[in-house]
């Protein structure tokens, strides 16, 4: 159902969860040279951490996703910054050898399902990063599943809501893409618990709302590590 809603021009906070791999012909130089490259690398991503502009998280998926080695969780009011900064990332030393594997850029809002977050006037805001684990992935609604009348579409989120419950140990951030990346929404879920949110999803496989996912991969399991620690498992840095 199309409604007559006003545009929300409101500011509100972007998201972008970008993956890197690093070449193995790096880990084939000098080791003086690798140490460099990463000392370099080391102090930009420091240095945006720093920033008033941007929040960064770092994630090292290291044997835990093929493709990919590391994981930058960047979240600012201007999608601009997340171009600077990765324009920064590519003049680095490292940068000559870094592919991003993958890039989701989302947008934060309420949801129209339940009403749980806080904030006003400068729209929702996320504090990120509040488990040693993040789990991501891109998510797609079939497209019949909004044509569904919005009070159809509420009792299978309640029913969605209410298997998700018991489950205390896991934080659910959802973020809004449409118009700006291929997926619908990306969702990152923050946790301690890796055995509980695995059965999590497995519960809410079960929903009557999951009929209506096109897509949800490629999953992504994050473990929450400063960029120093995940640059010593990707290079000799003794």
């Amino acid at each position: 159902m199309v409604t007559g809603e006003s545009p929300d021009r409101q500011r509100r906070q972007f998201l972008n969860y970008s993956f890197y791999r690093l070449d193995p012909v790096f880990r084939r130089l000098p080791l003086d040279e690798q140490r460099q490259a990463a000392a370099g690398f080391i102090e930009l991503v420091r240095k945006w951490e720093s920033s008033d502009d941007l929040i960064l998280r770092t994630y090292s998926l290291v044997g835990l996703r093929a493709e990919v080695d590391f994981m930058l969780w960047r979240i600012a009011f201007d999608p601009l910054c997340f171009q600077s900064m990765e324009a920064a990332i590519r003049r680095s030393r490292l940068g000559a050898y870094l592919s991003q594997v993958y890039s989701f850029l989302s947008l934060q809002r309420r949801s129209p399902y339940v009403n749980r977050m806080k904030g006003a006037g400068e729209g929702v805001e996320l504090l990120p990063g509040q488990g040693q684990y993040l789990f991501v992935y891109p998510f797609t609604k079939t497209r019949s599943w909004y044509r569904l009348s919005p009070h159809a579409r509420q009792g299978m989120m309640d029913e969605h809501i209410a298997a998700s419950a018991p489950f205390k140990g896991v934080h659910l951030n959802t973020s809004y893409s449409y118009g700006v990346d291929d997926q619908d929404f990306v969702v990152a879920f923050d946790s301690d618990y890796p055995q509980e949110f695995v059965d999590l999803v497995g519960r809410l496989r079960y929903t009557e709302a999951s009929l209506y996912t096109q897509r949800d991969t490629p999953m992504f399991a994050c473990a929450k590590a400063p960029i120093d620690a995940i640059m010593g498992q990707l290079a000799d840095l003794d």
